[in-house]
């Protein structure tokens, strides 16, 4: 099976009997939302690309404390922005890759109505230190169970670092990318969203759009964990 294994519908890639959290670099998976009705699983030979949950067809509704320790909500203080929203954390190698992909999309579509928000499941302090190093320039919340509760809000139970959530201006959620972010992909999935801002699509044919064009990269580099 391709390393971008694309799953079509409400679900997401777990891995049997999972618990805690810790971060899978393969296979890469962007599994479009499908809410309309739930959908039979797929046949898969891949065990990480059985489906597990169904996500949530809006962002839920929780609080998360940002970096200055103020109670925060995806859903009422962003309100009307297109949100890329990532779940990442500093121990993991692929998370720390994207963070100069993320600070650049954040800077280059802010005038596009898109926000980035990053979640780290995490120890505030240390998220707190790497966030200074790394200049990371657009809003953060941190948590350790409750950011991990946050996840399964959205219908993540399996957590696999990183994973990134996309919605539309509207809080619908359009696409899900499982594993670290390209730029190639960034921008097709922000390009389908935009579609949808804009009057001239739904997140049905976005959804459709995205796998398509993801379909047709060509497979994504491995990449090796650090230690």
């Amino acid at each position: 099976m391709n390393s971008r294994t694309l799953i079509l519908v409400a679900a997401l890639a777990g891995l049997a009997g999972a618990t805690g959290y810790y971060f899978v670099v393969k296979p890469r998976a962007t599994a479009p939302v499908a809410v309309e009705a739930p959908s039979p699983a797929p046949t898969t030979t891949d065990p990480a690309a059985a489906p597990k949950t169904q996500l949530a067809a809006v962002i839920p509704q929780f609080r998360l404390a940002d970096r200055d320790g103020t109670l925060r909500s995806l859903k009422d203080d962003w309100k009307g922005k297109a949100l890329i929203v990532n779940f990442w954390a500093t121990w993991c190698a692929p998370c720390r890759r994207e963070i100069p992909l993320l600070n650049k999309l954040a800077a280059d579509h802010a005038a596009e109505n898109f926000q980035v928000v990053g979640i780290a499941i995490d120890f505030r302090d240390k998220v707190l230190d790497y966030a200074r190093e790394m200049q990371i320039g657009y809003p953060m919340l941190i948590g350790e169970q409750d950011a991990l509760d946050a996840a399964a809000a959205f219908g993540v139970d399996a957590v696999g670092l990183p994973f990134t959530i996309f919605t539309d201006t509207s809080g619908r959620v359009i696409a899900l990318h499982m594993g670290e972010l390209t730029a190639d992909e960034a921008a097709i999935i922000l390009g389908a969203v935009g579609e949808v801002n804009a009057g001239r699509s739904d997140p049905t044919q976005a959804r459709q759009a995205i796998a398509t064009a993801l379909a047709a990269l060509p497979p994504a580099p491995e990449q090796k964990s650090a230690g």
